[in-house]
């Protein structure tokens, strides 16, 4: 596991931009991933086994960002999980659409450092950083989970989470990008994008599904 990083080593790194599909707010992104990573084991304080996945806007967040911004009735006043928060892009605009508090899991502590300097950014606050808590039952109201179900085994993990969350009466969101681990059954479509993908590169149909 990686020291702590700095903001100032994420500064360095990354540079601010907008993501496409929700330009209300600012990330700190990087464009060379592997130059990251590079940096993140020489300068960071150790790379940790997984890529830095808090660099960049995935099509997941970003559809469910803009979902909770234009639908702000689903977080405000509510307490907020961002499961898999990675740069904090939907905790953001879920404080910006009104929440009264956001829990930012991720097990990565560059992702932490990454939550705390995108929402000083955006002048947004009532973040709470928490690592794994899928084998926990978390008191919040809505969980919103962006790009989770990336293979099989983080799935397996993350569905039954879901539908725990679900029935203790949360509102459970998630986005994705049409991955295949994502169930066919048991999910309403609420809304869908055109997101670009994290690289810049693929337009993906990517949809925000509600549990029922």
């Amino acid at each position: 596991m990686p020291d702590q990083p700095t903001p100032d080593f994420l500064r360095a790194h990354t540079r601010l931009a907008r993501p496409t599909l929700v330009p209300e707010v600012q990330l700190h992104v990087a464009d060379d991933v592997v130059a990251l990573w590079e940096a993140m084991e020489t300068e960071g304080g150790g790379a940790g086994q997984d890529p830095p996945f808090w660099a960049a806007a995935w099509p997941g967040g970003q559809a469910l960002a803009r979902h909770v911004l234009d639908h702000p009735e689903l977080v405000a006043g509510r307490q907020v999980l961002d499961l898999g928060a990675g740069s904090g892009l939907v905790a953001v605009a879920a404080l910006q659409a009104g929440a009264a508090g956001v829990l930012a899991s991720d097990v990565d502590p560059y992702s932490h450092a990454a939550v705390a300097l995108n929402a000083e950014v955006n002048g947004v606050a009532g973040i709470e950083l928490a690592g794994d808590v899928l084998d926990e039952e978390p008191a919040v109201d809505v969980v919103l989970a962006g790009d989770v179900c990336y293979d099989r085994e983080m799935t397996a993990r993350v569905l039954p989470f879901l539908g725990a969350a679900w029935l203790r009466g949360a509102t459970v969101l998630l986005g994705d990008p049409g991955r295949a681990y994502v169930p066919k059954e048991g999910l309403l479509a609420q809304a869908e994008y055109d997101v670009p993908d994290a690289d810049g590169g693929q337009v993906r149909r990517t949809t925000v599904w509600r549990l029922p």
